[in-house]
């Protein structure tokens, strides 16, 4: 199946350096997006080294007969290792970690994801969130303690339950995804969803055919709502032409 895909980052309105990180695989095979925190110089380090462990792994070994989930385990594995072998030759960076979400298309698909950047999967009209947030305020809303409204507005919302960085990582969420022709992809950081409602974020991918323009119109909707935070956005179109 054809793919069409484009991937866009911004700083946004307020931070005067962006800790997000991409990577678009130029054959499609597989997606990147890492949202990197603990300072400015920490978060775009942990992101980066996130980023280009899990690229390099995935490149050296895609052509081998492991199978996906646990391809992208041990990629996601090797990675949270790169990051604390650089915290501890650089106590600058100890308190450095970052969220991440992969998305690979091998004979099947399959998607990773630790902390809570997102995927998501529009589906003509509907718009789905594939993975699940690893975050106080997502558990909180699983046993019922918060509504889905009150968690966007928590205080505690941003406190994560694990991210990449941590000796104690235990729970990488590796999921089967069904992709049929039409679907079209959305991996971003919290940049994105901090500031759209699914809602909106829905009508603009459904609505712009252009993957370019559709992440270009995403990224301006959210600074347009404030920006607080960096802001990635990767689409993924299948066997959909692009207008562009």
């Amino acid at each position: 199946m054809k793919k069409y895909f484009t991937g866009m980052t911004d700083p946004g309105m307020v931070r005067s350096t962006n800790q997000d990180a991409y990577y678009t695989d130029p054959d499609g095979r597989f997606f990147i997006v890492s949202d990197g925190m603990g300072g400015h110089a920490g978060g775009q380090e942990a992101s980066r080294i996130a980023k280009d462990t899990i690229r390099e792994y995935l490149e050296l070994h895609w052509e081998s007969d492991a199978p996906s989930p646990d391809l992208l385990e041990q990629a996601i594995y090797k990675a949270n290792q790169s990051i604390i072998d650089n915290q501890l030759t650089s106590p600058a960076l100890a308190d450095m970690g970052t969220t991440t979400v992969v998305l690979v298309f091998r004979e099947d698909t399959w998607c990773a994801n630790v902390g809570d950047s997102r995927l998501y999967r529009q589906r003509g009209a509907r718009l789905e969130q594939i993975t699940e947030d690893q975050t106080w305020v997502a558990k909180a809303i699983k046993l019922g303690v918060l509504t889905a409204d009150q968690a966007r507005v928590h205080p505690m919302r941003h406190v994560l339950a694990q991210c990449l960085g941590r000796e104690e990582l235990a729970e990488i969420e590796i999921l089967p995804v069904d992709i049929q022709s039409g679907d079209r992809m959305l991996l971003c950081s919290d940049g994105l969803t901090e500031e759209l409602s699914d809602s909106v974020i829905e009508n603009h991918v459904k609505s712009i055919r252009s993957c370019d323009m559709a992440a270009s119109t995403l990224i301006n909707a959210a600074k347009e709502h404030g920006g607080r935070d960096n802001i990635t956005v990767v689409i993924v179109a299948m066997d959909q032409k692009d207008s562009d």
